[in-house]
């Protein structure tokens, strides 16, 4: 019994628990958690030993993760499908559950986020691969460890058009927004709401010109002028979704 005591203890410590087998090289039998747990004496060996089973359960659950907050939470989320993420119940951090981006980036892809800066050096590289951004993933789509490159030009298309489609409904949004005010200015107390009808125009002649540089930058392959063009479409993106 020391002799398991110790050698479970140490994998445990070492977080190689999970698919542990027995020690003699040709026995691969897997001790069980009734009999680790009868082995182990130390109550913060069990606790490591039970976070290890539960992190083992949640890495097989293709619809569980983990809080990404970055100021460490220890909260279960349940995929909803959509990609997007949902506020957490416990710190209302909200996660992305495509990629390890450590926080939800709608409507930057994720593909966008796997453009990363070092605070130090700053140099540039890709999340996915570590290569350097540039020149090798100047368009965003041509991570050699992501797809094959039909799958690029397919999961391109989509967020492109994902992206142009959501800021259509955020226009038609401003143009219902416009028309409810409109109908209060009609009484006379409120005619000085004439500010707030400008502020409505101006959103939906913001929204027109992001959704229609979707469809440029899709088609538009010249990458140099094409970084003048996103930086100018986020800059836009931004006043536009704090207006």
């Amino acid at each position: 019994q020391p002799c398991w005591n110790e050698y479970l203890t140490t994998r445990i410590e070492q977080n190689m628990i999970v698919n542990c087998t027995c020690p003699i090289s040709e026995c691969h039998a897997q001790p069980t958690a009734a009999f680790i747990c009868s082995i182990i004496s130390s109550e913060e060996i069990k606790a490591k030993y039970e976070k290890a089973l539960l992190r083992g359960y949640i890495e097989c659950c293709s619809n569980l993760t983990w809080c990404t907050n970055p100021q460490g939470c220890d909260q279960i989320l349940l995929k909803d499908g959509l990609g997007y993420g949902a506020a957490c119940s416990k710190c209302s951090w909200i996660s992305c559950f495509n990629c390890n981006f450590p926080e939800a980036h709608y409507p930057a892809s994720c593909h966008h986020m796997s453009h990363m800066t070092c605070a130090k050096c700053n140099h540039g590289f890709c999340w996915r691969c570590l290569k350097p951004w540039s020149p090798t993933h100047k368009d965003y789509y041509n991570c050699s460890a992501t797809m094959s490159k039909a799958a690029w030009q397919k999961k391109r298309f989509q967020d492109y058009n994902e992206r142009c489609t959501f800021h259509h409904r955020a226009r038609e949004f401003a143009v219902s927004l416009r028309n409810r005010i409109f109908s209060i200015c009609e009484i006379p107390k409120f005619r000085t709401l004439t500010f707030v009808l400008n502020a409505c125009k101006v959103l939906e002649q913001a929204r027109k010109v992001l959704a229609y540089s979707c469809v440029y930058s899709y088609y538009n392959q010249d990458t140099e002028s094409m970084d003048i063009v996103e930086q100018q479409t986020e800059s836009l993106e931004l006043h536009t979704n704090a207006l």
